[in-house]
């Protein structure tokens, strides 16, 4: 099974039950929820757009079933992760003023911030409502590690508002605001799979750091394409962190490197002149290109899939799950480069 369709599975498989779940939503909330994850328009009616690649639900469910969780508790726990990923991304559009997702206006472009805020903050309570009530003896766990999850996260989001303020970042800040930000929720998400499970301590922190690493790789490609994906696919406009003159991870780290090309990188960070040009932005990228922080996103990515997979060493889990497994942590670093 190929990468894609080991994701598409788990979005087959996740949809419904995320459906049900935000069906529970007043009619004012869930229209706005039901619009971000793709399946009405502003006005409610029905499309069929995109709801995201469901990673860390698909990342769950095939842990889950690698270690034979029970199928309902599994998808309470997808369910669950899902929600909090799209809690944050409703308040990461309102944060950065990003005003596409997905090939479609985001939620606070549309509603306003407030909405935006009230909506992300359901997503979140509501995670925790659903995997409250599957009734697993496990369920408390769960939670615990959902909720330090999220604490991570937000902790990562503030860490990435307060670069935007200095010059001085290092790279072991970066790498530890992306820990926090990207690695901590697919982190939990491994780390649900083999709660649900009843999995022993060890092998639980097993998983627990392949998503932490895939999580890495996950957030170094992510910086990638805020500067050089493509906007049909990424849904974003061309340069766009650059545009905000974001501390991502190639940029410091061709800002933190000695180079007559990240001195330049650095002095045009620090211009807080607005609303750079369109060549202004292509310098910007090729500065970041010859200081080597592109090269080195894309090896650090593949190095950190690879630390994900030696951590499953002593698992011991069957070829087919192992595959299935690896096949998702490959499509983490292949997608869209």
């Amino acid at each position: 099974m190929t990468a894609t369709a080991v994701v598409g599975r788990s979005r087959e498989l996740v949809d419904p039950a995320l459906r049900a779940a935000v069906s529970r939503l007043d009619a004012d909330t869930r229209l706005v929820a039901s619009y971000h994850l793709g399946w009405n328009d502003a006005e409610g009616h029905p499309v069929d757009a995109s709801g995201g690649k469901a990673v860390r639900p698909g990342l769950l469910m095939l842990v889950g079933e690698a270690l034979g969780g029970s199928p309902q508790d599994l998808l309470a726990g997808a369910v669950a992760v899902e929600l909090v990923h799209n809690f944050s991304l409703i308040h990461d559009d309102l944060m950065d003023r990003d005003t596409e997702r997905r090939h479609r206006a985001t939620v606070w472009s549309v509603w306003g911030d407030a909405t935006a805020v009230l909506v992300g903050d359901a997503l979140l309570s509501l995670a925790h409502e659903v995997l409250a009530e599957t009734g697993s003896e496990y369920a408390a766990a769960a939670a615990r590690s959902l909720s330090v999850a999220t604490r991570e996260l937000i902790r990562g989001q503030v860490l990435d508002v307060a670069f935007e303020r200095r010059d001085d970042v290092t790279m072991a800040e970066c790498l530890d605001m992306a820990a926090g930000k990207t690695g901590s929720l697919l982190s939990a998400s491994a780390e649900l799979g083999a709660l649900l499970s009843g999995a022993p301590v060890g092998v639980t922190a097993a998983f627990a750091q392949f998503g932490a690493q895939v999580g890495i790789a996950f957030q170094l490609v992510d910086d990638l394409l805020g500067i050089w994906g493509w906007p049909d696919r990424t849904g974003k406009p061309v340069f766009s962190d650059l545009r905000s003159r974001k501390k991502t991870l190639p940029v410091v780290w061709a800002t933190t490197h000695a180079s007559p090309a990240g001195r330049e990188l650095a002095t045009w960070l620090a211009d807080t002149a607005p609303d750079p040009t369109e060549a202004d932005l292509r310098h910007a990228a090729d500065l970041v290109d010859r200081a080597g922080g592109r090269r080195w996103a894309c090896d650090e990515a593949l190095a950190r899939v690879d630390r994900a997979r030696r951590a499953l060493a002593g698992v011991g889990l069957d070829p087919e799950h192992r595959d299935e497994l690896d096949r998702l942590a490959s499509f983490v670093v292949e997608r869209d480069l």
